[in-house]
C-alpha cells in the first residue's frame, strides 16, 4: 500500500543524510511497530533541538557508529507527539509536507501545520 503525504500524492523521501525514519530508510512512514509514529518530515533548527534536549530526547549528540547528531538544518522524522508538544510551545520547526505522512492528520489539523509548510506554492 502506498503510504500518502499531506498533499495527497505518494510520500517522498525526507533525507538520506543524515538518514532517517523509524526504519532508517529516508522515509517518515508509520506503521504498528512505529509506537512514536516518526511521520513528520521536519527540517531541525536550533530552537528546537533545544527543546527536544529538555524533554529528554537528545537529538544534537552523536552516538558513535550509530547517529551522526543533528545539527540545524537537518531533516529528520520526527514523532508526531513531538512536534505537537513543540507546536503548543512555540518552537514547532518547519516541515515538509510532500515529505511528511498523512497520519500526523490523527494529531494536528492541516490548517495547523499549513504556516510551517516548506513546500506549499
Amino acid at each position: 500500500m502506498t503510504k500518502l503525504n499531506l498533499l495527497g500524492s505518494a510520500l517522498e523521501l525526507c533525507s538520506e543524510q543524515p538518514l532517517t525514519g523509524f526504519y532508517r530508510d529516508g522515509n517518515c512512514r508509520t506503521d504498528e511497530f512505529d509506537r512514536g509514529r516518526h511521520v513528520v518530515c521536519a527540517q531541525v533548527t536550533e530552537e528546537f533541538l533545544e527543546f527536544s534536549k529538555q524533554q529528554g530526547n537528545d537529538l544534537s549528540t552523536p552516538i558513535p557508529g550509530s547517529f551522526p547528531g543533528l545539527k540545524p538544518g537537518d531533516f529528520w522524522c520526527l514523532c508526531a507527539l513531538r512536534w505537537v508538544e513543540a507546536f503548543r510551545a512555540g518552537k514547532a520547526p518547519k516541515i515538509r509536507f510532500t515529505a511528511t505522512d498523512e497520519a500526523v492528520l490523527k494529531y494536528v489539523s492541516l490548517e495547523e501545520l499549513k504556516p510551517f509548510a516548506l513546500d506549499l506554492h
